[in-house]
């Protein structure tokens, strides 16, 4: 979880920073490192700083080819925040912060368009709603072969997206080829501000409705605000938060949405610093006026527990599926006017009743587990699956197989002829090329046969239904 709007830049002129407000390190007249004093800084002993300005002296003058001052100072600080061996504390070079910045934002720079990499070739899954890549004429499994003169051929979807993306306002050319069409079409998108939608509503049956968080980011309260407001609209009478694979994020938003769902007056959550003073949150515009039921597994975490704990404790709400991760600390940022940061843990949460979660998780009232099917790791598509081969990807498309109703005859990850029996089979049937390779359009469509199997045997939800379903007025 992550405090907005707590952290302290430092200016940089001359100065190089070495880590959060630790210390200052100037280069004097002789190229020599000094030490400038920050009256918010700790004391550090000369002996102690001493050590470090040698260390950076002898790389400087000795190693065997040269050495830029941010390629050490930064580190330096990079070495620093390691030895917390604490994995929610990091220094983030400019790229880094600026993505991690997009994340809670919840919002990108570019054309707008989920895309996918499908037999060596960059096809458009969806264009964003409103986004420029729709505005222009972008449409489902176009094929981006190049922008801006750049051949995105062979790339994967993570190199891709680094030249498709780009600044708002800038233009990007790109060269598409369209199923069912002749030649090349040259389209023109101007990149903007794409936001993400984090906050998902549905009605249900029997007057249930769900409301499906991804992330808590600077939009998701305002999101919820509205998706509830049109459930209510639409006669909701209970509703099931699913926070399952939530990983977290703001602290104020998380604290905003729990708000409207925790009795009034009752405590949210409390964060305790190190000297053991806590800061208590209490909700402040009382309970709703419906039965909640709260979805969570073993990815949510972090900001998604704040609010399952919360609901548990305080709102008497049940949990059902699977117990939560099991983050139980706070992280804030500092920035630098480099555009990097460092972002450390500065406290601890516990829950209403005075439980600290970390490492440990929260167990549902109603414990639901899925399919072995449904917590299966990605498979690639540029990959390729074979037969006499061995490895983890294949055991897991011989899963993926087996759930889809095809039988690979195993599933420890050895690709034999019955295997391919199978994969021939399924290509047969979805009129794909039948030559027993796992790859490409194979792997993306047994993905998306494999995901709609999962929405439709979701023994989790339809767990969460029974139960509010006698909670129901």
């Amino acid at each position: 979880m992550y405090i907005k709007g707590r952290t302290l830049i430092i200016g940089l002129v001359v100065s190089l920073v070495l880590s959060s407000g630790l210390t200052v390190i100037g280069l004097n007249a002789t190229g020599h490192l000094t030490k400038a004093s920050d009256s918010a800084t700790p004391a550090v002993t000369d002996a102690e700083f001493n050590k470090l300005v040698d260390a950076y002296g002898t790389l400087k003058k000795s190693y065997y080819q040269d050495v830029k001052d941010d390629t050490l100072l930064n580190g330096a600080i990079d070495g620093m925040v390691k030895s917390l061996d604490d994995p929610y504390s990091t220094y983030m070079s400019p790229t880094e912060a600026k993505d991690f910045q997009e994340n809670i934002s919840s919002s990108f720079e570019g054309i707008g368009a989920e895309i996918k990499s499908e037999d060596g070739k960059i096809v458009v899954d969806v264009p964003i709603k409103g986004a420029p890549a729709e505005k222009a004429g972008i449409k489902p499994n176009d094929r981006i072969l190049s922008v801006d003169g750049k051949s995105l051929t062979g790339m994967k979807v993570t190199e891709a997206v680094t030249y498709i993306r780009g600044k708002k306002g800038s233009k990007a050319e790109l060269v598409i080829e369209r199923p069912g069409e002749t030649g090349q079409l040259n389209i023109s998108v101007v990149r903007d501000t794409i936001p993400l939608d984090t906050v998902k509503g549905e009605m249900l049956d029997d007057g249930m409705a769900r409301i499906t968080m991804s992330k808590f980011a600077e939009t998701t309260a305002d999101e919820f605000n509205k998706s509830l407001t049109e459930l209510k609209g639409k006669g909701m009478k209970g509703l099931i938060l699913d926070l399952r694979q939530n990983p977290g994020g703001l602290l104020d938003v998380c604290v905003q949405i729990a708000n409207q769902l925790v009795p009034d007056q009752k405590l949210i959550l409390q964060v305790e610093d190190r000297s053991g003073q806590k800061e208590v949150y209490r909700s402040k515009h009382g309970k709703a006026d419906f039965p909640v039921v709260v979805l969570v597994d073993g990815g949510s975490a972090s900001a998604a527990e704040i609010l399952a704990g919360a609901l548990k404790e305080s709102g008497n709400f049940p949990l059902v599926g699977e117990k939560t991760f099991g983050k139980g600390t706070v992280q804030t940022t500092k920035s630098y006017n480099d555009g990097s940061n460092i972002k450390y843990t500065m406290a601890k949460w516990l829950t209403p009743d005075g439980n600290w979660i970390h490492k440990k998780g929260i167990e549902p009232d109603y414990k639901v587990d899925l399919p072995e099917y449904a917590d299966l790791p990605y498979l690639d598509p540029d990959k390729e699956l074979k037969p006499d081969t061995f490895s983890n990807e294949v055991k897991t498309a011989q899963i993926m197989l087996e759930a889809l109703g095809y039988q690979p005859g195993r599933k420890d990850g050895f690709f034999d002829d019955k295997t391919k029996q199978a994969v021939v089979a399924f290509q047969k049937v979805q009129n794909l090329e039948a030559d027993g390779v796992i790859k490409g359009k194979t792997t993306s469509k047994m993905i998306e046969l494999l995901q709609k199997k999962i929405q439709d045997n979701d023994t989790q939800l339809d767990k969460a239904k029974q139960v509010l379903r006698k909670m129901l007025p």
